[in-house]
């Protein structure tokens, strides 16, 4: 069953649909739909189980393209571009393949349709994280300072570290909870990172209907050298950007050459 997801809009122009990755929001985006507002019409929803969206208790590619066809209907968006970050870009994958009437162009931020196996180091990081989030005890905490206290001895990245408490809140009870479903998406993980893959998209080769860029981090091991064969048999006009100085989180470390290569991909 579709949700109404909970969404930030902004600018004038054709449509512009931002899908952020796990653990992400709309919050997160904020800063780059206001560099792009005077070009689009941007929106950015909530997923299921993040932000302000309601928490469910299944988190599958399919129900977010459920909820994302209720979102379009809704608006309505007749037709959009899409730019989808991490996850959010494996669900702009198969959103674009299941309806492709809807779609005026499809940008993939670093991510490839491929299985993401727990041995890449990043990949890794997600089950310990969610680890972690499970282990601290939100209901016990009185303050920011115990969280951060917790998250520094746990974990070396402190702007990981910042981003996690940016995701902290206090509900109407007044205790601190996550913004994002930890349990559901803990459990959904493995399906999270393995599916939209090439075995997925087999039946659907070649997709021509809409122009497609992948934006990929150069530190970043989500797309390589040697996933561009496989982005190619399934979008042969595809297009590859390659962001300098950038990781996964390459909107924000590069957010003026992320924007630049958005621009150039419409």
């Amino acid at each position: 069953m579709s949700i109404k997801l909970h969404f930030r809009k902004s600018g004038r122009g054709p449509a512009l649909v931002i899908l952020h990755g796990l653990y992400g929001s709309s919050d997160n985006w904020i800063s780059i739909a206001r560099k792009l507002e005077n070009r689009f019409t941007v929106f950015i929803p909530d997923l299921r189980n993040h932000g302000q969206s309601p928490h469910t208790k299944t988190h599958t590619y399919q129900d977010m393209v459920n909820d994302l066809s209720r979102f379009f209907n809704d608006q309505p968006i007749q037709k959009a571009t899409l730019l989808g970050h991490s996850m959010g870009g494996k669900l702009a994958m198969m959103f674009a393949s299941e309806y492709p009437e809807l779609i005026a162009g499809l940008i993939v931020a670093d991510i490839s349709p491929k299985r993401y196996d727990y041995d890449l180091k990043t990949v890794a990081q997600h089950k310990v994280i969610l680890g972690l989030m499970e282990e601290l005890n939100l209901v016990a905490v009185t303050s920011r300072k115990e969280i951060d206290y917790f998250l520094s001895e746990k974990l070396q990245d402190s702007a990981l570290q910042q981003f996690f408490l940016k995701n902290i809140h206090r509900n109407k009870e007044g205790y601190f909870e996550w913004k994002f479903n930890v349990p559901v998406l803990r459990h959904a993980l493995n399906s999270i990172m393995s599916e939209v893959n090439c075995d997925w998209f087999a039946n659907r080769l070649p997709i021509l209907n809409y122009p497609v860029t992948f934006i990929r981090g150069l530190n970043s091991d989500y797309i390589t050298d040697q996933d561009i064969p496989a982005i190619k048999a399934i979008y042969p006009e595809a297009r590859v950007i390659d962001i300098p100085d950038a990781g996964h989180w390459l909107h924000a470390e590069q957010p003026e050459k992320f924007v630049e290569a958005v621009l150039s991909s419409v």
